[in-house]
């Protein structure tokens, strides 16, 4: 269910319950933890309410993993979920604390413009559960962060960019230099340099989330300077290299079938294994602050590279980057986390 962001209206209404929540109050309210009060949130009766902020549209490619993970866990019957999309930063503080009052077990989304005021709202409701993205850490007791730590499959597609570049220069189109969108990009430049060290790259900030028509002029500059491959990190991007006839690398989600021939690889984010560790945790009482990054690393199931198509990436490409795949999961080849800035080399 969509909650619009703007108005009084409770967000979670104490008035009405759902043939679920009834079920769940048959069973029991809730089960206290067995640990103190101040260390863990208490146990949950199952389906437990969860409430997410969006800042962007939910088809917005970072957000849409998160709701899809959501999604899929309302549909096995762990969850309610409601949402907010579009929320603007100096209303973010409202719709948060709303969602608290209102009775939410669990409130998920991205703070990255509203740290401080996030903070303050979770150390007010001590037995809510929070689960925000951030470039930051965790604040005891009930406020964990996450992040789309996707650098493994973002250098394995920097590998094919720099296998499949003719011209040796390649573009990177991103929102904003922040460390979550920075850590991608110089992973994916690492990748590309470990098999082409000729090749340079031309570096653009849109500093927006969802502004495709920005990131397509920025993508055009960049093809008017000679790049032939693209690092589409906002959507925009891939209709350029389309309308322009050069390749795009795909990000978060899996675009190639919309964009055939020219999105020739995609680090995929995978949030189901973060979300559901955090329902698991609310439902028995074991949620505290803490860093849920590490379960979008590959080992976890949290990131993954969308499979290459032989039609368009060459089979010794393919070969080369799928030996490298394999020595990431085997513990073998650890890509670096670099969150500093990336620079134009052109």
């Amino acid at each position: 269910m969509v909650v619009k962001s703007s108005g009084s209206v409770p967000l979670f209404s104490s008035g009405t319950i759902d043939r679920r929540q009834l079920l769940a109050l048959g069973a029991g309210a809730l089960v206290l933890s067995a640990v103190g009060a101040g260390e863990a949130v208490a146990a949950k009766a199952k389906p437990i309410k969860v409430a997410a902020i969006y800042t962007v549209p939910v088809e917005q490619q970072w957000v849409s993993r998160i709701h899809k993970a959501l999604k899929t866990a309302e549909a096995r019957g762990d969850i309610t979920y409601k949402f907010s999309e579009n929320v603007a930063n100096t209303d973010y503080e409202r719709v948060m604390r709303q969602y608290s009052q209102e009775g939410a077990d669990l409130v998920v989304g991205e703070i990255f413009a509203v740290e401080r005021p996030a903070r303050a709202v979770a150390k007010d409701y001590p037995n809510v559960a929070y689960l925000m993205g951030s470039s930051f850490g965790p604040t005891k007791p009930n406020l964990s962060v996450f992040d789309n730590f996707i650098h493994e499959p973002s250098f394995l597609t920097g590998m094919v960019a720099g296998k499949m570049t003719k011209s040796n220069v390649i573009g990177l189109v991103g929102g904003y230099a922040i460390p979550e969108v920075n850590r991608l990009m110089q992973a994916f430049m690492e990748g590309a340099q470990s098999v082409n060290p000729q090749v340079k790259f031309i570096v653009t900030f849109i500093n927006s989330w969802y502004d495709p028509p920005k990131a397509k002029e920025a993508a055009f500059a960049q093809i008017d300077k000679g790049a032939d491959v693209l690092y589409a990190e906002r959507f925009g991007v891939s209709d350029a290299a389309k309308e322009r006839g050069v390749k795009a690398i795909g990000n978060v989600i899996d675009t190639s079938a919309q964009y055939p021939g020219t999105v020739i690889a995609s680090a995929l984010w995978h949030m189901e294994p973060t979300i559901d560790r955090a329902i698991k945790a609310v439902m028995d009482g074991s949620f505290t602050a803490e860093d849920y990054g590490p379960f979008s690393f590959m080992a976890h199931g949290g990131a993954s590279l969308a499979p290459l198509d032989p039609k368009v990436v060459p089979p010794e490409v393919i070969e080369m980057v799928l030996v490298k795949e394999k020595e990431i999961k085997d513990g073998m080849f650890r890509v670096n986390v670099n969150d500093g800035e990336p620079k134009s080399t052109l």
